[in-house]
């Protein structure tokens, strides 16, 4: 879905600042209320815009060790016995799993995961490999974050698109 500039700016206020009000977004932006209201209920309608909650770390959670864990499961599509759907909801059960993606290349799910230590992220790896359907799991831990998540720069690349 296209985006204008209007709606470009609208997604770096609310971005940068979650709790800055409709109305007060309607003065920084120069637009009226119903302006701001309407452009943020299109983009949250058509998926643009998935939330407005906080951003949680980890770390400060207690969660100071990241891993990426790539996985092979069993393709069979019986009772208990693999797939990515089953092996993806029993991966929902396990709060340190906190992002699943079936994938293309070597593996065929790609998890990050986090734990309080080394030794707890053994624990949360036992559990990931517990997951009926999964045959093997291969983890690699995050020394340093590089580049965080991010999704502003795609916004402004849409709008000059």
């Amino acid at each position: 879905m296209p985006i204008d500039e209007l709606d470009g700016r609208v997604i770096e206020l609310f971005a940068a600042e979650p709790r800055v009000g409709v109305l007060e977004a309607s003065r920084r932006l120069g637009v009226a209320r119903g302006t701001v209201q309407a452009r943020l209920d299109r983009l949250a309608r058509d998926g643009v815009i998935g939330g407005f909650g906080p951003d949680i770390d980890p770390a400060a959670l207690g969660y100071g060790v990241t891993a990426f864990v790539t996985l092979q499961i069993r393709q069979s599509r019986g009772q208990g016995q693999g797939g990515h759907d089953p092996v993806g909801e029993g991966l929902a059960r396990i709060p340190e799993v906190i992002e699943a993606h079936t994938i293309t290349g070597p593996g065929d799910m790609f998890c990050r995961i986090v734990a309080r230590s080394n030794t707890d992220l053994q624990r949360v790896i036992d559990a990931v490999v517990d997951v009926a359907g999964v045959e093997r799991a291969s983890s690699v831990i995050s020394l340093a974050t590089q580049v965080p998540y991010r999704t502003l720069p795609l916004v402004r690349a849409a709008v000059e698109a």
